[in-house]
């Protein structure tokens, strides 16, 4: 997917007015949720209309819809986040542009549920059963304070590890990796996670 369909479909899962782009989705038989901005599938239906029109309901899952899916789990999130000594705007971030939103996500190489651990991080922070939402927060939200610890807060480096992994990180120099996926994917983070913090701060106290 491309930096403008990530990010869109990101802020819409996130709940915020969408940037502008055609966004399609479908779901697997396995339960999987797979979103492109170019449809090469016929399974693929329209999610997200540029420039103005977003459907009412958004795209369902296994679970309704994702923000149905992202309504179920804020307190789960309010929870790992404090746990966890993070935002909890930067975890929604994440999760809406790592799962959107969906438990049962699966990638290409093998990380899995909300905030889309790898079976080896998973086993890092003792996380038994990654599709459970409650213990995949955790073990994710842990992973990404220790990141923000080892990187001196620096929230672009955490969040390239925690997409390439520190090693990555650490060969170029301590820089975001050169990477074309992890060069979408901490723009596509920051983005959602400024527009939370922008809308957190215009609501009414």
């Amino acid at each position: 997917m491309g930096i403008r369909a990530a990010i869109a479909l990101a802020l819409l899962v996130a709940g915020i007015a969408p940037a502008q782009a055609d966004i399609f989705a479908f779901t697997d038989a396995a339960g999987v949720t797979h979103y492109s901005n170019v449809p090469a599938d016929g399974r693929y239906a329209l999610l997200l209309k540029d420039p103005e029109a977003a459907p009412e309901s958004g795209a369902a899952g296994p679970s309704g819809t994702v923000q149905q899916r992202a309504a179920a789990i804020a307190p789960l999130i309010e929870r790992a986040a404090r746990e966890a000594a993070v935002q909890p705007a930067l975890l929604r971030a994440v999760i809406a542009v790592e799962s959107a939103f969906n438990p049962r996500a699966v990638s290409r190489a093998g990380a899995q549920g909300l905030m889309q651990l790898h079976p080896d991080t998973a086993r890092r922070y003792g996380v038994a059963h990654p599709f459970d939402p409650a213990e995949n927060l955790s073990g994710g939200a842990r992973y990404l304070s220790d990141l923000l610890r080892r990187y001196n807060n620096n929230l672009e480096l955490a969040l390239a590890a925690y997409n390439a992994g520190e090693e990555s990180v650490d060969r170029y120099g301590r820089r975001i990796p050169p990477f074309r996926e992890t060069q979408h994917y901490v723009p596509a983070v920051l983005k959602v996670y400024r527009e939370l913090l922008s809308r957190s701060a215009r609501s009414p106290a």
